[in-house]
């Protein structure tokens, strides 16, 4: 791997994504779904691609950032027998960051960073796989620079857990969930808030949460993956303090609800403010 490609060089990401049943797929999502799969390698393997393919487009000198269609990659995740697949979606995770970038940015910085003719040529490409998709869902959410608290409101300390370690560091953690614990357990908490803190922020991430959850098959697991900001706060008890903080607002404890957000605020707010750092 080259130096620029060294993990120093890369943003601290973490990705909640949901695993589907191969059913759950149109035929042309198998398609790209298996061709994923191939020759990728295992979990670590394959992340490393991803991120490596991502910063040679973002060296690349050509007018085009954006990743084509065969630049899909799939990850796959075997539960109680049965073979659950994530994929990528590339192509349309990027068009909607481009159209994030288009509507937020000064409109100079904009064209510089994506070209219209570049973008016109993706949104072809997105209207394509769009059209061949069974229903228009994104398994995938990635955060930079820390965790959101509401994702933690789907996974409890029980759950399978995958410490991931690299020497003396830990790569990453991966824990899982199934579909139904995870929308329960966020339906729970957004009617708890609902009535008790309804002006809180969290309310309205929650309730987005599970509108997103709702577009995926019954039979799907639910998977945080840390990444590389894992090293800087494993052992976690973020899920136990964000579920105690609920229970403290619905119950009336406004002690017990602010000591669990000092708990989270000091382990989280340091790794975000590394997203300023120079």
């Amino acid at each position: 791997m080259s130096e620029s490609h060294s993990p120093v060089s890369r943003p601290l990401s973490s990705h909640l994504r949901i695993y589907e049943p191969l059913e759950s797929f149109s035929p042309k999502e198998r398609e790209r779904i298996k061709a994923g799969l191939l020759g990728k390698g295992g979990r670590e393997d394959l992340d490393a691609a991803e991120t490596d393919a991502t910063l040679d487009r973002i060296v690349s000198r050509a007018d085009d950032p954006f990743p084509p269609e065969g630049a899909e990659f799939t990850r796959a995740l075997t539960v109680n027998g049965t073979t659950l697949y994530c994929p990528s979606q590339l192509v349309l995770r990027s068009g909607l960051a481009a159209e994030s970038v288009i509507s937020s940015a000064p409109r100079i910085l904009a064209e510089l960073m994506l070209p219209e003719q570049a973008r016109e040529r993706h949104q072809r490409r997105v209207d394509r796989i769009a059209a061949e998709t069974a229903s228009p869902r994104i398994n995938t959410r990635e955060s930079l620079w820390g965790i959101p608290f509401s994702w933690f409101v789907l996974f409890q300390e029980s759950d399978p857990t995958e410490v991931v370690e690299e020497g003396d560091h830990v790569r990453t953690v991966r824990i899982v969930a199934t579909w139904a614990k995870a929308i329960g357990r966020a339906r729970f908490a957004v009617a708890n808030l609902a009535l008790a803190a309804p002006d809180m922020s969290m309310l309205d991430e929650l309730t987005s949460l599970t509108e997103w959850l709702e577009q995926f098959h019954p039979d799907s697991v639910i998977e945080l993956d840390y990444g590389r900001v894992a090293d800087r706060v494993f052992p976690d008890e973020s899920c136990l303090d964000v579920r105690l903080g609920i229970e403290c607002l619905a119950e009336g404890d406004l002690t017990g609800a602010a000591a669990a957000y000092r708990r989270l605020a000091s382990r989280w707010i340091p790794i975000r403010q590394l997203a300023r750092a120079s």
